[in-house]
């Protein structure tokens, strides 16, 4: 059975917490970067200390809950692993929420281009980032799209309207209601689908199993 919902691909990434939080679990980040190759990225996040070792999700997530559980989970999950999807590398940091702070993503996107996703429940904030050689393009918390920033702010409003994101900041209490109801449970989805648009890369369950490297986020 087809369906024309666009967010529908993206649900495995918005379980609760009460459902099991799915594979990724309720902190994580997904980035993608258009003009590096795997081994280069991996560089980037490690500061140049470390050009990943050949792992699998699995490998990763055992490293991340390990640095996790040393670190008392303030610092995020510590690695990230990445892979090659046709034009645009992958990379997946559990636990994590580097890639979308401004200085992070300003620096990996020196000299290409970078786009990131992160969900963070416990924080109640889900961001979105867009970047192009070293300054951010558009930005917005997810749950807020009528709250967009970067030098071009309206770069993507077409592709957010195509996912019917309300792009107007609310006017009254009864407006902000509304749009905090259309939101809350949206968020997620939808920013993983705008990244599919931009990108052409669909994150999808099955990118799990590929093979990857796997390296160490450096202290910023």
């Amino acid at each position: 059975m087809t369906t024309t919902d666009p967010l529908a691909p993206f649900q495995w990434l918005n379980v609760s917490e009460d459902e099991g939080g799915g594979p990724l679990d309720v902190i994580f980040s997904v980035a993608f970067f258009r003009g590096l190759d795997p081994a280069e990225v991996v560089r980037r996040f490690s500061r140049g200390e470390d050009s990943g070792q050949a792992s699998d999700f699995d490998g990763l997530n055992d490293k991340a809950e390990e640095f996790v559980n040393e670190t008392d989970g303030g610092d995020g999950g510590g690695y990230v692993g990445v892979f090659q999807a046709g034009e645009w590398c992958v990379a997946i940091e559990p636990h994590g929420w580097m890639v979308t702070l401004h200085e992070v993503v300003t620096e990996l996107s020196r000299g290409c281009e970078a786009l990131a996703v992160t969900r963070h429940d416990y924080a109640a904030e889900h961001s979105f980032e867009y970047a192009i050689d070293g300054t951010i393009v558009t930005g917005y918390a997810l749950r807020h799209p009528y709250e967009r920033y970067g030098s071009q702010p309206d770069r993507l409003n077409g592709f957010m309207r195509e996912l019917g994101m309300g792009l107007d900041e609310p006017e009254d209490d009864a407006a902000w209601e509304a749009a905090w109801e259309d939101n809350c449970n949206t968020a997620v989805p939808r920013g993983f689908a705008l990244a599919a648009k931009v990108t052409g890369v669909p994150f999808t369950p099955d990118m799990l199993g590929r093979p990857m490297l796997v390296g160490p986020i450096a202290e910023r």
